[in-house]
């Protein structure tokens, strides 16, 4: 089995085919790749936030801000209250590395981005309970409406949890919409306050 090749080998081989490559290239090539090796490793939860710190300590700021991006670039609305957490301790851990620090608007921004989706997760939760009730409540609200085979549209009742199911589909598509835009905003604002 041959060995893989990392993407700075790649790019040097290129660089060897079509001339050399320039300090400046390299040493971000170099970057590059200390950068995917560490959030690889992050993502696999084989680095906390103090090994990140110890790897990216006397780094370059441009690659600080890059990781932080990239770190704030995988959180999502509905990523776990853990891993959100720990995305926030990575962002926060290599905020701590610079010279100049907004320690103090990223982690604001963080809780409010946790915040929101603690608000999201509790509403989709309730909607849930909520249509369950209402639908265990009226045997009516089971009947849909379906096609036949031969054209006719004719009642089916559902289960109590096939109901909900359809009914919450339609409630989330809204609820995502609605807490995505907020959400992505918010994320908008976080990535404007690294520097």
């Amino acid at each position: 089995m041959g060995k893989v090749k990392s993407a700075f080998e790649k790019a040097m081989e290129k660089a060897a085919a079509i001339g050399e490559l320039t300090q400046e290239e390299r040493e971000r090539f170099r970057d590059e790749e200390k950068l995917r090796s560490l959030t690889a490793e992050f993502y696999k939860g084989r680095l906390d936030r103090d090994g990140l710190w110890q790897k990216l300590k006397g780094s370059a700021p441009s690659l600080l801000k890059e990781a932080q991006l990239t770190f704030i670039d995988s959180i999502g609305i509905g990523i776990s209250p853990d891993e959100f957490q720990r995305r926030k301790d990575a962002v926060l851990a290599v905020e701590t590395l610079k010279t100049r620090q907004n320690t103090s608007a990223i982690e604001n921004v963080l809780d409010s981005l946790k915040v929101l989706q603690n608000d999201y997760r509790e509403g989709k939760e309730r909607a849930a309970r909520e249509l369950r009730a209402v639908i265990e409540s009226n045997p009516q609200s089971r009947m849909q409406h379906v096609r036949a085979p031969d054209g006719r549209i004719v009642q089916a009742a559902l289960s109590v949890d096939e109901a909900v199911q359809i009914r919450l589909a339609e409630f989330l598509a809204e609820h995502e919409e609605r807490y995505g835009v907020k959400f992505a905003g918010l994320l908008e604002k976080l990535k404007r306050e690294i520097k």
